[in-house]
């Protein structure tokens, strides 16, 4: 009998990644081929970002992968000057959260923008970003 291989791929994301395994694996393969990506219930079109497996309004797991792409609203962000364990050699650093319409997508600003460079209602997109040390994310920048 043969050994089935793990598919532990999501241990890839975030600057420390507290999971290898996720029913949405593919959102890693995705991040590495440059997309951003949200699921999107075929049966009832919710959007969900992040990614699910499984639709929490109608209970299903017919889902679909959807591009983020496009133009966002700055809807609210902090600058963190305090990270939790694994994020204190990112410091400072902003987090934010974007509007894209039928569903908003939380992460952080690039680093290459400034305190001045942002604020509520500034159209931003997002963008796959490989981090130094080999793992991935997702960064917004200013349009």
């Amino acid at each position: 009998m043969a050994k089935k291989e793990i598919d532990d791929r999501f241990k890839k994301f975030g600057t420390v990644s507290f999971t290898s395994i996720s029913k949405v694996n593919d959102f890693v393969g995705y991040l590495e081929d440059g997309k951003v990506m949200a699921t999107k219930c075929k049966d009832c079109g919710h959007v969900f970002f992040p990614p699910r497996a499984d639709c929490c309004d109608c209970l299903t797991s017919n889902m679909d992968w959807q591009a983020v792409s496009g133009k966002g609203k700055l809807v609210s962000f902090s600058k963190l000057e305090y990270g939790p364990v694994g994020f204190e050699g990112d410091l400072p650093y902003t987090i934010a959260l974007l509007d894209f319409g039928g569903y908003k997508v939380f992460g952080r600003l690039s680093n290459e923008l400034s305190d001045k460079d942002v604020a509520v209602g500034t159209e931003m997109t997002v963008e796959a970003n490989k981090l130094p040390n080999g793992q991935i994310n997702y960064i917004f920048k200013k349009a």
